[in-house]
């Protein structure tokens, strides 16, 4: 019998259907309504922190927060090679230039040993990313900033819930950025959320993600701006997700603790740690297999796929991505490019069982007994 385990699906454990409902029959179904209200004002709370705005998702989120924090075309903001498209492209967005920083090896985040070289006359801010759910190192990240007069940009759409030193994630940088796609521990469908302690930045990301109308007289526009809004029946979604944030996140940690269980021993695999500091929430089970390793990351890939098991890559580093190579040409980032070449996310749902995670580790076992020799270097890369 064919067995197939997604690498991720949503969750729906608690109210989102007769929240989804309400909004059917209120015929509130668009971009107003009080779910809006009650989850944004939720969110907030969740994250410890003053202000969180909807906004229809991530790259949304991102592209709001940059822009409300006045970045603008010359100028210069630090990214992570090491993460999805989508944070190097909304400094793009706004006519500025990512600037790529190597990862620290063990979580995979930004190294922040390396980001006062790279700070130029140009540079306004740093996004650090809180990649596969750990969190960034803060205080090294937020000392430099200060010193160096920067702002400091959360994203955090892998990472709803994890905590840095007891503070949710959310509520340490100028601005945070979450998403709320499908396959991430809270989710809308689509989805994302500005949160920030400022009143006056929240005020500019409510009227920017507005059209640019101005909050106190409808109908006028003093600026252009953009139509990023999150509908109600999204919020309503996100909501009863919320409710259930704890369990959510329990989940992937049991989840993730169950694979430590079965594999934690193989030598051929480095499994993501934990901080003392930090709580990791696990959006992803991320390993990486080691350089002695008989077998590539791809052709493991490749075999759990013909057992019927899902899994990504890491991503891939954005200095080797063609629309962005121009930006390093001669830059090599050793320990981003290791990571990428060598990791692999296995399947991490809320929804999986323990037989589920069992017949996964089951696999993985009987794939690396065989796979002595099948594989050449890995060359992904390449």
């Amino acid at each position: 019998m064919y067995r197939h385990i997604p690498v991720a699906a949503p969750s729906f454990v608690g109210n989102e259907r007769a929240y989804v409902m309400d909004c059917l029959e209120s015929t509130w179904i668009s971009s107003n309504g009080p779910y809006i209200e009650r989850f944004e004002e939720s969110f907030a709370e969740f994250c410890n922190a003053k202000h969180a705005l909807s906004c229809c998702n991530g790259t949304v989120a991102l592209h709001l927060a940059l822009l409300a924090l006045g970045v603008a075309p010359g100028d210069e903001v630090i990214v992570p090679t090491l993460t999805y498209v989508a944070t190097a492209n909304a400094v793009t967005y706004c006519g500025a230039r990512p600037v790529f920083v190597d990862s620290e090896p063990e979580t995979g985040s930004l190294d922040p040993q390396l980001l006062e070289r790279i700070i130029t006359e140009r540079t306004r801010g740093i996004v650090v990313v809180h990649l596969y759910g750990h969190p960034v190192d803060m205080d090294p990240v937020l000392d430099i900033a200060r010193k160096h007069g920067l702002f400091v940009v959360e994203d955090a759409a892998e990472a709803h819930g994890a905590e840095y030193k007891g503070r949710r994630i959310g509520s340490i940088g100028d601005i945070a950025t979450f998403s709320f796609y499908g396959n991430k521990i809270l989710t809308t469908g689509e989805g994302g959320m500005v949160v920030t302690n400022h009143d006056h930045v929240a005020a500019r990301v409510r009227q920017l993600k507005g059209q640019g109308m101005d909050l106190n007289r409808r109908y006028w526009f003093p600026m252009v701006g953009y139509n990023y809004r999150m509908t109600n029946i999204e919020a309503a979604i996100g909501l009863a997700q919320l409710e259930r944030a704890e369990w959510h996140i329990a989940r992937r940690r049991a989840i993730a603790n169950h694979y430590a269980s079965r594999l934690g021993a193989i030598p051929a695999l480095v499994f993501p740690i934990n901080r003392p500091w930090a709580t990791n929430v696990y959006w992803m089970v991320s390993l990486v297999l080691n350089d002695d390793v008989a077998i590539t990351r791809d052709c493991l890939m490749e075999r759990l796929a013909d057992a019927g098991i899902e899994s990504r890559p890491f991503f891939y580093p954005m200095h080797i991505m063609p629309v962005y190579q121009h930006l390093v040409p001669d830059q090599s980032f050793p320990v981003a490019e290791r990571l990428a070449a060598r990791g692999i996310n296995l399947p991490s749902s809320a929804a999986l069982s323990e037989s589920d995670v069992d017949y996964v580790c089951d696999q993985l076992l009987r794939i690396f007994r065989m796979s002595e020799g099948i594989c050449g270097p890995c060359t992904v890369l390449s």
